[in-house]
C-alpha cells in the first residue's frame, strides 16, 4: 500500500532477518510459536489508515445502540446467562479483510468482530521483534500502537483493565489446557508482562463460591479472571472435568463478562449497515431469491474459521436444524496486494484491538494484529509450506 516502503522493504530482506526474528520469540517464551510469524510486516499509507478508522468508528456507533439484554435473549440458551452483572466489555477485535472491487478500488471489508481478548501481550513483543531484526524496516514515521500509546503507556491500560487493584498473585490467566493452545505464545507474554499465572481452567478449586488455585503448594485466593476460554472449545474435549462452571454464581471478577462472547460476535453483524460491512443474513430470515453463490456460511459461534464454507448449497442449508445460529455473509474478494520475495502475492486481514478506557468510558483502539495469506481462507493456525504469509502487525503510516 506504500510501494516506495514495500520495495525497499523486499529488496533488503534477508532469511537471517527472520531467523533471528524466530529465535528470539523461542528464547524468551520457552518454545517457538505454535503458528506461523510471517516474514513480513504490512505497512499502511493514512488514507487506509482512514478508511479503517471510519469504518470502525461507524461500527462502533452502531455497537452502542444495540440492546444487548434483546442479543442475549435471541441468541443464548438461559442456562448459560452468567449470573453476574454484564458491565462493560473489556475488549473489542474489529476483523477486516482488505478487498478490491470489481473496479479495483481497495476497502476494508469486515469478516468478523468479537468482544474477546486477543494477543494483547504478544503483539507488540512482535513488533519490536521485527524493529530489532530488520533493518530493512523504516525506524520513523510509522507506528503500531493507536490512541498516542506508547509502549508504557499501552501497558499500564492493559494493567488498569486486567489487574484492576488487585496484586496480579489473586488474577490469573484462565485457559483450557493452555499449553496445548496454538495461541498459547500470548500466555506466556502475559505472564511475563503482568506477572500473573497461567491456570488452566481444569486446576481451579472451587469451595462455595470462591475460586482457588494452588501455586508452590499454597492455596492462592483468585479474585480475577482474565478469561481466555473460547466458550466453543468447552465443548470440543471429552469428558472434560472441571470444579466449576463459567456460568456459576461465583465471588470473582471476570475480564470480561462471559456474555460479552455472545453479545458482540457474528451474530450481531446482520444487524450492521455500512460501505465496509458486507451484506448478510440470519439464516431463518434469508430471503428467497437469494443468490447463494455470492454469500459464505459462517456459524455464530465458531472461532479460527470453525465451520465457515465457502459454497454454500441449498441442501446444505436445508440439512441445517438450528438455522438461527448461522448466517449468509456477501463474499468479499481480498486483493493480493502485498509484494513478496515469491512468485505469488499476499492478502492481508487485519483485526483493530481495543480496550475498555474507564477514564473515557469507552473502547478505545490500542493495537492491531495482521494476518496474511494467500488461500481462500486466511488462518494462521492451518499447516501450509507456503511462505510469506501467518501472523504479523502492521505498521500505520503517521
Amino acid at each position: 500500500m506504500i510501494p516506495n516502503i514495500r520495495d525497499q522493504f523486499n529488496k533488503g530482506f534477508e532469511q537471517t532477518y527472520y531467523e533471528k526474528l524466530q529465535k528470539e520469540v523461542a528464547d524468551t517464551y520457552g518454545e517457538p510459536c505454535a503458528f506461523r510469524i510471517s516474514e513480513s510486516p504490512v505497512f499502511f499509507d493514512k488514507a487506509m489508515k482512514k478508511k479503517v478508522f471510519d469504518a470502525c468508528d461507524a461500527i462502533l456507533e452502531q455497537l452502542d445502540a444495540i440492546e444487548y439484554e434483546t442479543v442475549k435473549h435471541r441468541f443464548m440458551p438461559k442456562h448459560l446467562h452468567s449470573p453476574s452483572h454484564s458491565g462493560n466489555p473489556h475488549f473489542l477485535g474489529i476483523d477486516f479483510g482488505l478487498c478490491e472491487d470489481e473496479a479495483g478500488n481497495l476497502s476494508p471489508q469486515l469478516i468478523e468482530l468479537q468482544a474477546f481478548p486477543s494477543l494483547f501481550c504478544y503483539q507488540p513483543f512482535l513488533a519490536k521483534a521485527y524493529l530489532k531484526h530488520y533493518p530493512n524496516l523504516p525506524k520513523e514515521g510509522f507506528h503500531y500502537f493507536f490512541d498516542g500509546h506508547t509502549e508504557d503507556s499501552y501497558l499500564k491500560i492493559l494493567k488498569e483493565v486486567i489487574l484492576g487493584k488487585e496484586d496480579p498473585e489473586n488474577v490469573i490467566l484462565m485457559e483450557i489446557f493452555p499449553e496445548k493452545q496454538k495461541t498459547r505464545i500470548d500466555f506466556w507474554a502475559t505472564k511475563h508482562a503482568l506477572g500473573i499465572e497461567v491456570v488452566c481452567m481444569t486446576k481451579v478449586i472451587k469451595e462455595g463460591k470462591q475460586l482457588f488455585y494452588e501455586k508452590d503448594g499454597r492455596k492462592i485466593r483468585i479474585h480475577r479472571i482474565y478469561n481466555r476460554v473460547i466458550f466453543d472449545d468447552l465443548y470440543q474435549f471429552q469428558d472434560l472435568k472441571t470444579n466449576f462452571n463459567i456460568f456459576d454464581d461465583l465471588e470473582v471478577t471476570w475480564i470480561t463478562n462471559p456474555d460479552w462472547f455472545f453479545m458482540i460476535s457474528k451474530c450481531i453483524m446482520p444487524m450492521l449497515s455500512h460501505e465496509s460491512v458486507p451484506e448478510s443474513y440470519y439464516l431463518d430470515e434469508i430471503p428467497e431469491d437469494i443468490d447463494l453463490h455470492q454469500y459464505v456460511l459462517k456459524p455464530l459461534f465458531s472461532f479460527a474459521g470453525k465451520g465457515v464454507n465457502l459454497e454454500p448449497t441449498w441442501e446444505m442449508l436445508n440439512e441445517i436444524k438450528d438455522r438461527k445460529n448461522y448466517m449468509l455473509q456477501k463474499k468479499v474478494t481480498y486483493a493480493s496486494l502485498i509484494k513478496t520475495n515469491t512468485d505469488k502475492n499476499s492478502k492481508v486481514e487485519l483485526r483493530i484491538l481495543y480496550v475498555w478506557n474507564e477514564e473515557a468510558g469507552k473502547l478505545r483502539p490500542v493495537i492491531n494484529l495482521t494476518r496474511m495469506g494467500k488461500g481462500g481462507l486466511i488462518n494462521v493456525s492451518h499447516l501450509t509450506n507456503d511462505t510469506w504469509i501467518g501472523s504479523s502487525i502492521s505498521f500505520f503510516e503517521n
